[in-house]
């Protein structure tokens, strides 16, 4: 159930967490970022609370993150003067990921491999018992599997909601496993982080290897980054941005005939989905303007490549889910 916590009160549940969780005075603290504003958040409460002796903040850059993700991130750290270790697997998220199409499998592949490729980063560090951070939300946790005890349903896996191999040791720490994503904007914005990163929409764990419906290649990856560039720069310009929960593009292996000047096309269909939601449990879909989405519909066909379609999702959650896999 959800709490009406006060910014001040979150401020002091996440300190008796650490309190409570974290029992050395100098931990060895683990911390995988995504560059979303959930482990990012996490990362700026670690700095708050815990000293930085022995805390490693890791980034594993697996291909499946939109165009400016990685820079992006480089410089939100940055301006933390947070040390940031990269972890460039690309290569290996599209190999394992070759001709898979069911949208489950992708995600544990995508979640198993990024425990794998974390896993070997942690063998390496000189610490031997250590607490892994997260930032998993409460959203997070229903999703995959029964919680407190009630049923539910795996709507599907999210790959922070698990664990490492058995041989290494650690304790996991999840101080937002409570929160949804609203408390954890809040939270950002009471330790005075940039409201502009703060506000950006969600981004899922396994990135747009969910986005990029069947085949998963970088091809495809690359069109779909474009894609979704165009949509989220045309929304903060017509100041559509803000008045959205989530605004992104999805890329179907579905082809259709076109026409580009003379010439017969034969190219791949993308959808654009925006939905307003306060906890990503319940989404209704944005009411953007046909006018609007024409507007960005022709800019998307002219720019990219391989892409002469372009429809408007207007399902709600439920009976659909936010993503499309």
């Amino acid at each position: 159930m959800k709490q009406n916590w006060k910014n001040n009160d979150l401020h002091q549940t996440i300190g008796r967490y650490f309190k409570i969780n974290v029992k050395e005075k100098k931990p060895n603290i683990v911390c995988a970022v995504s560059g979303g504003v959930d482990s990012t958040v996490l990362a700026f409460a670690i700095s708050k609370y815990m000293k930085l002796d022995n805390v490693h903040f890791i980034f594993v850059n697996n291909g499946l993150l939109r165009k400016y993700d990685v820079k992006n991130i480089k410089a939100v750290f940055k301006s933390f003067n947070l040390k940031l270790n990269i972890i460039n697997a690309e290569h290996l998220f599209l190999k394992k990921l070759k001709n898979v199409i069911d949208p489950e499998q992708k995600r544990k592949i995508i979640g198993g491999l990024f425990i794998e490729v974390f896993s070997k980063y942690i063998r390496k560090l000189e610490q031997k018992d250590f607490y892994l951070a997260q930032g998993t939300l409460y959203t997070d946790i229903i999703e995959s599997r029964s919680y407190h005890g009630g049923k539910s349903v795996t709507i599907k896996s999210h790959h922070n909601v698990g664990g490492l191999p058995k041989d290494l040791k650690f304790d996991v720490i999840e101080p937002f496993r409570e929160l949804f994503k609203d408390e954890v904007r809040r939270l950002g914005l009471f330790y005075k982080l940039d409201e502009k990163f703060i506000n950006r929409h969600p981004f899922p764990g396994p990135g747009l290897g969910i986005r990029c419906i069947g085949k998963v290649n970088r091809q495809r990856l690359d069109t779909l980054r474009e894609i979704d560039e165009i949509f989220i720069k045309f929304l903060i310009e017509k100041d559509l941005y803000k008045n959205s929960w989530q605004a992104f593009a999805v890329l179907l292996p579905v082809k259709s005939v076109g026409v580009m000047g003379d010439e017969r096309t034969y190219e791949e269909t993308c959808v654009l989905r925006s939905i307003n939601s306060v906890d990503g449990m319940t989404a209704d879909v944005t009411n953007i303007d046909v006018t609007i989405l024409s507007e960005v519909a022709t800019l998307i066909v002219n720019k990219v490549p391989r892409v002469n379609k372009v429809l408007y999702d207007i399902t709600s959650k439920p009976p659909s889910t936010i993503e499309w896999e």
